[in-house]
């Protein structure tokens, strides 16, 4: 498990989480990726890609640990990136564009215009078939990712920066400012809207019904869904939270924390007790101002990995079998052509002996 987190210093910092009794986080790598502040990071089971300020996409490989190349599609600051899966990447940035990447590969399947001003924030529906974008043009758009098109626009009051789908997909949020409105999937209607005080800088599904969300402050709630009620709060940082990354692990909810302060946080949340302190598991101060953040789980990810990769390889022998089939074919046929048109071929000797030929048998016959 792998700690990964973007700062203003141009630097992405990769840091070994061992869970045991006590925690630990041990320093794995530094990785000076862009030649301006980073904006967004994203991870799969194989590969971490950054976006910056400088319009360009770095990939780095988590299993060899070195610097896998870059994507230059986008004309302006990255704003969002997000895997599906691990053959899909989804990118938005400043120039409107949304572009969606096969990660095999590394080229981009498709560039959509997304919205007239920057995109902002974009999620994928757990099936994979469909996207959310906002953008600064005031809309909320839905994408078909199967026929990768515009599904549908509905236009919004302000301008949103945050949108997620809950891990069910029955829902998803909008953020816009620190306001954060809930909307059915079946709807499209809002059914709540949860307000703070400060502007929300990160929001996170724990369960498809509780949300954390993190302002310009130190402090992490717990929000309800349903209710729309403060479930919780604890003070996790000395300066503003940049972002908020949590997944689940062995029945154990893990809460991690980035702050301008420099520190990442790790807590474990009892939902049982929610109104109580999560405990701290362990930190590490990376003397940096943190921009962005996510969690590297090999473990999980290599197990999947093996299935896809035999899954795969099963699929790639299948096709190397109807290519050498179809090869076969080829060059049968093509021998084939080659000998018709060898014996079709007929030079002006052989045609002038013929013509001759033809002529005598007439005067014979008569």
């Amino acid at each position: 498990m792998e700690l990964v987190a973007g700062c203003y210093e141009q630097v992405l910092f990769g840091f070994a989480a061992r869970p045991a009794e006590s925690w630990t986080i041990v320093p794995d790598f530094t990785h000076h990726a862009h030649s301006a502040s980073l904006s967004a990071v994203a991870v799969n089971n194989r590969y971490v890609v950054t976006g910056s300020r400088d319009e360009t996409i770095q990939i780095y490989d988590m299993k060899k640990k070195i610097e896998h190349g870059a994507l230059l599609q986008h004309n302006g600051t990255i704003t969002c990136l997000e895997f599906y899966g691990t053959a899909h990447l989804l990118s938005g940035a400043e120039d409107g564009l949304i572009c969606i990447w096969n990660t095999k590969r590394w080229e981009c399947l498709k560039s959509i215009k997304a919205h007239k001003g920057h995109v902002t924030s974009l999620s994928i529906h757990p099936s994979g078939k469909l996207a959310l974008s906002v953008g600064t043009d005031k809309t909320l758009r839905t994408w078909n990712l199967v026929e990768g098109r515009s599904a549908f626009i509905k236009n919004l009051k302000q301008n949103a920066h945050i949108i997620k789908w809950s891990p069910d997909g029955e829902r998803y949020v909008t953020v816009i400012t620190n306001k954060v409105d809930i909307y059915k999937l079946d709807t499209a209607s809002i059914t709540g809207t949860i307000t703070t005080e400060k502007r929300i800088s990160s929001l996170r599904f724990i369960t498809d019904s509780i949300l954390a969300i993190a302002g310009d402050d130190e402090i992490v709630r717990f929000y309800s869904c349903d209710s729309q009620k403060c479930l919780g709060e604890f003070k996790a940082h000395e300066n503003r939270i940049k972002d908020i990354y949590s997944f689940e692990r062995e029945r154990q909810h893990v809460i991690v924390t980035a702050s301008s302060d420099g520190y990442i946080k790790m807590w474990n949340l009892d939902l049982n007790k929610i109104k109580d302190v999560p405990s701290l598991l362990c930190e590490v101060n990376t003397k940096a101002r943190l921009t962005c953040l996510t969690v590297w789980l090999d473990q999980a990810s290599e197990m999947k990995e093996n299935s896809e990769k035999a899954a795969t390889s099963s699929q790639a022998n299948e096709d190397e079998k109807s290519s050498i089939v179809r090869k076969n074919k080829f060059h049968c046929t093509d021998k084939s052509n080659k000998r018709a048109k060898r014996k079709r071929k007929i030079t002006p000797e052989k045609q002038k002996l013929e013509a001759a030929l033809q002529k005598k048998k007439k005067k014979w016959n008569s």
